[in-house]
């Protein structure tokens, strides 16, 4: 008897000691877990981590972290356990209903024999795994709840116990402050970010660099900043109520460039309407986003904010992420509406700018009709006039021919420097006054925004004197028609405007390097062009470029001068035909 008193003795100190033994690999493995979660800053891999430290330390199967988000519904889910090809069977990830939402509504540990015994219980969708035993505690940052950690399916069919809850809250409580830590960390990174994109940016800005590639270094710094797979930046189109996204860079870029949507049914518009940031979780299925053609496979969250200046809304940046990528958070979202008035910015002094070049564009010209009606139109009527006393003084029949020859030709380019001078100083008048080739410049020059670049322009003639007001008006709704369409559909990048008054023929062409014209497209815009044509007497043609694209010819003949020019003097060749010359000219040059 006291033999087997002896061996029970030992047997029960056995297993005393085993359990002492496991206690302290127990408090061995929590202590690794707890330097190994707080081991990196990077948030996106100490997450990662706590899940898979959480796993191993309580021998589950299967561990998730659900990140809970500014709705009260899961942001992230990051699993261990679950294959790839598994996680692509099940579908969606949880939004945070059923045993998961109890633990949202309830920050306490949770521990479960059978899953499927909760009242909370939902089930699990098809190509889910079994799970049975369950296992939950929240994960604090400070006194915020910033996720759960949950555990399923302890290895050996065995449930969890009490000692498995107090190792994982005690994890839990690291992994918050390893969590604070990755979030100072990543709001510290983020602040260096953002100051040397705005450095950047400004610098641009004061080196005077084109309006365009302000924009795409704004849309880059956005996307890169953010973690964004897509970046748009819109515009407002001129005299309408649309958006054009001028610029795209990322995933489908192609699909959104020179894209132009109505503000009511736009996400973006939706956001300047708004005048501030807006999200979403899943643009695809968003009311605000029902305008256009589809064009966002593939995308999931997405925040666009407005580009805001005192003068108002100049237009919207669109950030896009991965579908089943983290949602936009507000921490995010507000220094990029700072940041998107940088491309406010840029707009503003790009316009301020162009005035500033418009204005010295028309004192030159100032300047230069001054020099040609002084000094040119001055030395050509003298030359003509001396020209004409000479003719009195020649007596073969051939000479004096060529002598009259070269009178006229001195008269038609008088009218040609006239009509310059004339084409140059008409723009004070209003639209309806301003010639041809002002109205066709301003024109062009309106259309260089949407095209994204400026398009060539070419005059030859007489053309605000040759051409009638009615053709002019005719050609210049040609010019901006043409011109939209080569931004709305053509997707080129260079292009050319010619204007050839001559012969009683007004020659309108624009040619673009684009994809040329689809076949089967819509006509409607290029019958009204050739319409436009045959009301006036004349004809379009449509047919590719040269170098590829698209060419239009528009053609109509022009029955007398379009506007009359400053009063010119009688025409020294109707004088030689007289005999002989005055010696002097009443009205001067």
């Amino acid at each position: 008897m006291p033999r087997l008193r002896l061996d029970e003795l030992l047997e029960e100190l056995q297993v005393r000691i085993d359990a002492v033994r496991g206690t302290r690999d127990r408090v061995h493995t929590l202590l690794e877990a707890v330097l190994s979660v707080g081991r990196d800053l990077d948030l996106r891999q100490v997450l990662r981590r706590i899940v898979e430290t959480a796993a191993a330390l309580v021998d589950a199967e299967y561990g998730a972290l659900g990140v809970i988000g500014e709705d009260d519904r899961l942001a992230e889910f990051l699993t261990v356990g679950v294959s790839p090809q598994q996680a692509e069977a099940i579908g969606p990830l949880p939004s945070g209903h059923g045993i998961l939402g109890e633990l949202i509504r309830h920050p306490a540990p949770l521990r479960l024999r059978e899953l499927s015994e909760h009242p909370a219980s939902h089930g699990f969708p098809a190509h889910h795994p079994p799970m049975h035993s369950f296992l939950g505690v929240p994960v604090r940052v400070r006194e915020e709840v910033f996720g759960n950690l949950y555990l399923t399916g302890k290895r050996g069919g065995r449930e969890f116990d009490g000692e498995d809850e107090t190792l994982l809250s005690t994890l839990a409580v690291a992994a918050g402050v390893a969590i604070e830590n990755a979030r100072l960390y990543k709001a510290a990174r983020d602040g260096q970010q953002w100051m040397s994109a705005n450095a950047e940016v400004v610098g641009a800005l004061l080196s005077g660099a084109d309006e365009r590639e302000v924009l795409r270094l704004i849309a880059e710094h956005g996307r890169r900043n953010l973690d964004a797979d897509l970046a748009v930046v819109a515009l407002p189109v001129s005299g309408t109520g649309d958006l054009q996204e001028v610029i795209a860079v990322g995933v489908d870029a192609d699909a959104h460039r020179g894209l132009v949507l109505p503000r009511e049914g736009s996400f973006m518009g939706a956001a300047m309407q708004a005048r501030q940031p807006l999200t979403t979780r899943r643009i695809a299925t968003d009311p605000r986003a029902s305008a256009g053609p589809p064009r966002w496979a593939g995308l999931g969250p997405v925040v666009a904010v407005p580009m805001v200046t005192d003068d108002g809304v100049r237009g919207a940046l669109l950030l896009g992420r991965a579908a089943g990528s983290a949602a936009f958070t507000e921490a995010e979202t507000s220094p990029l509406l700072g940041f998107a008035g940088q491309a406010a910015l840029a707009l503003e002094l790009a316009e301020r700018r162009r005035a500033a070049e418009q204005v010295a564009l028309l004192e030159d010209r100032d300047r230069i009709a001054r020099d040609l009606h002084d000094l040119a139109i001055q030395r050509l009527f003298a030359t003509g006039m001396t020209l004409q006393s000479a003719l009195r003084f020649v007596e073969h029949p051939e000479a004096e021919e060529r002598l009259v020859r070269a009178v006229d030709d001195l008269d038609e380019t008088i009218k040609i420097i006239r009509s310059t001078i004339f084409g140059l100083r008409a723009r004070d008048a209003g639209p309806g006054g301003h010639g041809l080739r002002a109205r066709v410049s301003a024109a062009v020059e309106q259309a260089a925004r949407p095209l994204g670049f400026t398009p060539a322009l070419r005059m030859e003639g007489l053309i605000d004197t040759d051409v009638p007001a009615p053709a002019a008006d005719e050609a210049l709704a040609v010019v901006t028609e043409a011109l939209s369409n080569v931004a709305r559909h053509a997707h080129a990048r260079s292009g050319e405007v010619s204007l050839v008054a001559g012969s009683g023929v007004l020659t309108v062409s624009v040619t673009d390097d684009g994809v040329g014209t689809p076949e089967g497209g819509r006509r409607s815009g290029l019958r009204n062009l050739a319409e436009r044509a045959e009301h006036l007497g004349g004809e379009m043609t449509l047919g590719a470029g040269a170098g590829g694209g698209t060419r239009l010819v528009w053609r109509v003949p022009t029955a007398g001068p379009a506007a009359t020019p400053p009063p010119t003097t009688p025409s020294p060749t109707a004088r030689a035909a007289a005999t002989p010359p005055p010696t002097a000219r009443a009205d001067g040059p």
